[in-house]
């Protein structure tokens, strides 16, 4: 295939430094070194304090595959419609430093993309051939990551009562499959449908829906907590 074609349908043209046939440095990237140390403390600060990321990374420990900061994480360029990516190619965390300016933006991406890092550890996810297995981590991580949360429906004046979390994370499934794989909403929608009910109740490594840090930092505290409730049976 067409390496510029498999780039867009693979989505890897929405992070332009992967690509580093393509990719050249310049003055203006050069002057936004700024942005990466930025992007880099603000990562720092997730993983060492959001018990989101606290319960994937030692979920991920505990399955073999221990997470570097160094290795697993980038800051990077990206397009102005991402915030981040999982590069299945290569294991890595695409943190687009241009893109994330809040911390608690970034304690979302990293969350999102850590799920999907630990769907990647813990089962054979094919990642380019099988859009049911992209469709079920996408909504694995808008459920779990606190994307659809109420704090964040309400930024976004999005507002409903019935099942409006599960609406907003098969709509959010639906826009993550779309940025990243050249079909049709209508594809991607009956892809989302097929798999939903299975996905969306597939709740690991955190054992129920996070809702916000209170349910974040009650699930971290049951998983660091599990070794000794096993001992005592």
């Amino acid at each position: 295939m067409d390496q510029t074609k498999q780039d867009e349908e693979y989505g890897y043209d929405l992070f332009p430094e992967r690509n580093t046939t393509k990719h050249k440095k310049s003055l203006i990237r050069d002057s936004l070194f700024i942005f990466n140390h930025k992007c880099q403390v603000m990562l720092t600060f997730a993983i060492e304090t959001s018990p989101y990321a606290k319960v994937l990374l030692g979920a991920m420990k505990n399955s073999g595959c221990k997470v570097l900061k160094d290795r697993h994480f980038s800051c990077e360029d990206c397009d102005g419609t991402v915030s981040g990516g999982f590069d299945a190619a290569s294991s890595q965390i695409v943190l687009c430093q241009n893109n994330i300016h809040q911390q608690s933006h970034m304690n979302r991406v990293v969350t999102h993309e850590l799920i999907h890092a630990f769907d990647h550890c813990r089962a054979h996810v094919d990642w380019f051939n099988n859009f049911k297995h992209l469709a079920c981590s996408e909504i694995r991580a808008a459920n779990l990551s606190g994307d659809c949360s109420f704090s964040n429906e309400v930024a976004r004046f999005n507002f409903g009562l019935k099942e409006h979390h599960q609406e907003c994370v098969r709509g959010r499934a639906v826009r993550s499959i779309l940025a990243v794989r050249k079909i049709s909403r209508e594809e991607a929608q009956k892809i989302v449908d097929e798999v939903f009910d299975s996905c969306f109740n597939d709740h690991a490594p955190f054992g129920r829906i996070p809702h916000g840090n209170k349910d974040a930092k009650f699930a971290y505290r049951e998983y660091a907590n599990r070794d000794r409730y096993y001992a005592n049976l």
